[in-house]
């Protein structure tokens, strides 16, 4: 029987073994760094966007607070303000409401200086006449504010409804009596004080 016909002898096949083993490992090892080197930019990829996510997250925090911050110091200005301007309609109320024959000068001078505006130029106007009425009748009044609260309110200009009763005298009733009113009250921030701009009796 002829060599290329004969099988292939136990040295043979154990020649050819390794062979096939060193194959199959090569095969599996280049397989291995595909998958590798596929993992690597997918990685890098998720970083990106883990990175990107948090920074854009951050950015919006920061815009919510510094939103929030301004509303709030908004806020805080608008309530300082309404306190303000109701502490000086009281006084002005008072002022505007009080009234003494014997002192109409001093008296008209007081209220001219916490007016504005409409309120000042209409009160201007009628002065004259309204202290020659309060001289022939020698009158007198003193008011009291009940009760006061803001209707509304900005950081330049505050409307305030007072409650006041208002105790009058004259020649024609010599005796004194209770005028009770409700004013609303425009008080406007002039040179950093609060004065009256407009006065209505609803």
């Amino acid at each position: 029987m002829s060599e290329r016909g004969s099988a292939p002898t136990i040295d043979e096949a154990a020649d050819m073994e390794p062979v096939e083993d060193e194959s199959a490992s090569e095969i599996e090892s280049d397989v291995g760094s595909s998958d590798a080197e596929q993992e690597v930019p997918v990685r890098r990829w998720a970083r990106v966007v883990g990175v990107s996510l948090i920074a854009a997250i951050g950015a919006v925090s920061l815009s919510m607070a510094a939103v929030f911050g301004w509303k709030l110091h908004e806020a805080r200005a608008v309530d300082s303000a309404a306190a303000a301007a109701l502490d000086a309609a009281r006084q002005y109320a008072v002022t505007l409401t009080s009234v003494s024959s014997d002192a109409l000068d001093q008296n008209f001078a007081a209220v001219l200086d916490g007016a504005t505006g409409e309120f000042r130029d209409m009160y201007s106007q009628s002065s004259e006449q309204l202290k020659q009425l309060l001289v022939d009748n020698k009158a007198t009044a003193q008011g009291v504010v009940i009760d006061a609260g803001v209707k509304s309110a900005t950081t330049a200009e505050v409307q305030v409804l007072l409650f006041i009763d208002q105790t009058v005298s004259n020649t024609v009733a010599p005796d004194p009596r209770i005028d009770r009113s409700r004013v609303v009250m425009t008080m406007n921030l002039v040179d950093g004080r609060w004065l009256a701009g407009k006065v209505d009796l609803p």
